[in-house]
């Protein structure tokens, strides 16, 4: 299916929606509806959900991911708007040769198919984009700009208004869809010196988006991002800027490592009954099994494949990281799948699933 197919434009073109469905065990989702516009920002898909990860650069002297296949072909872009779907008997793998795609070339030999979305993490005075950022945007891939925060009263003040204006034009440069997730997991309490408040970071969240609007940034989907934790005892929700800010809702969602086991079904609840009173379409931007499940990783994964086949649901991306442990021993916060065959295989049936290959995108048998 076509990408371009994929949203609908409404009220001039300005607006997205579509009309969420039902799947199995989900409940009705609201109308979507974004801001972003269709063709030149990111927009959900109609059925089904975009796939990604976030793919750690190789390490100099470290070992490398063994693909569980060996298939290779072309993955190459286009120069339009939006990304453009893989030809038939093309698979994934040809662009390991462009800066910084190696590593994600490699997992997605793994899972038998090209990744709708790739993940690249800036800090907040970092330019962009970096090398990985220009091959993903010059692929048929979409890239997820994960921008880090800074103290959002100076933000407010207007303390950084250049450096703001500066990354604006960055992205505007590119001409290619950008999802840009400012300043995530807001909500957690060891963030709180620099956020402060909830009023102080909508206040910078809108201060960010006026400087975009007014160097016409079309081509950004902007996506709030707090904990899935954060609508427990917390009130992640009082962070949200409000529908006309925002065009993706999201949480991070790892089990928490104060959890012996628990299903992703869990650790989303609180915050999926919260996202059903918003007309928006959620991404789930950091999702992980712990290698302390050991055996049970690909229960989990296939639990969790369930659990993310819901209307509401357009976009999730694998956290394929060990960089959160404390140290090589702690196993509760290393959500890497490299070498442990079963949880590769879990998560490739998760992502060559229909549900989320929504693109149709040619997929590999496995090695």
């Amino acid at each position: 299916m076509p990408l371009a197919a994929t949203a609908l434009v409404a009220a001039g073109g300005l607006v997205a929606s579509l009309a969420a469905g039902c799947s199995d065990g989900a409940g009705a989702a609201p109308k979507i509806t974004t801001t972003a516009r269709a063709g030149i920002a990111p927009t959900p898909p109609a059925k089904g959900a975009y796939f990604g990860a976030w793919v750690p650069p190789a390490v100099r002297g470290a070992a490398t991911r063994t693909p569980s296949s060996t298939a290779s072909g072309d993955a190459s872009g286009t120069a339009s708007g939006t990304p453009s779907d893989t030809s038939p008997g093309t698979s994934p793998g040809k662009d390991a040769d462009k800066p910084g795609m190696a590593p994600v070339a490699a997992f997605e030999r793994d899972m038998g198919r090209q990744l709708d979305i790739v993940q690249s993490y800036r800090g907040w005075k970092s330019d962009f984009p970096s090398g990985l950022d220009t091959s993903v945007l010059n692929s048929n891939r979409y890239l997820l700009l994960t921008w880090a925060g800074a103290d959002t009263k100076e933000i407010a003040e207007g303390k950084y208004d250049a450096l703001i204006r500066a990354r604006a034009k960055a992205i505007k440069a590119t001409g290619k869809p950008v999802f840009l997730r400012w300043s995530r997991d807001m909500d957690r309490t060891s963030v709180k010196d620099r956020v402060h408040s909830p009023a102080d970071f909508i206040a910078a969240w809108k201060r960010l988006r006026q400087i975009f609007t007014a160097e016409k940034v079309d081509n950004v989907a902007w996506v709030w991002c707090p904990t899935a934790r954060g609508f427990g005892a917390s009130n992640a929700g009082a962070f949200y800027p409000g529908d006309d800010q925002v065009d993706w809702i999201c949480a991070d969602a790892p089990p928490g490592a104060d959890y012996e086991y628990r299903d992703m079904s869990e650790s989303l609840k609180l915050f999926m009954q919260w996202a059903r009173g918003r007309h928006k379409p959620i991404m789930i931007a950091e999702f992980g099994v712990p290698k302390s499940y050991g055996q049970r990783r690909a229960e989990w994964l296939r639990a969790a494949t369930k659990a993310l086949e819901d209307p509401q649901v357009k976009a999730v991306v694998y956290f394929d990281s060990d960089e959160q442990a404390e140290d090589a021993r702690d196993k509760r916060r290393a959500y890497s799948v490299t070498g442990d065959t079963h949880a590769v295989s879990a998560l490739r049936e998760l992502a060559t699933t229909p549900y989320f290959n929504p693109r149709n995108l040619p997929v590999t048998s496995g090695g």
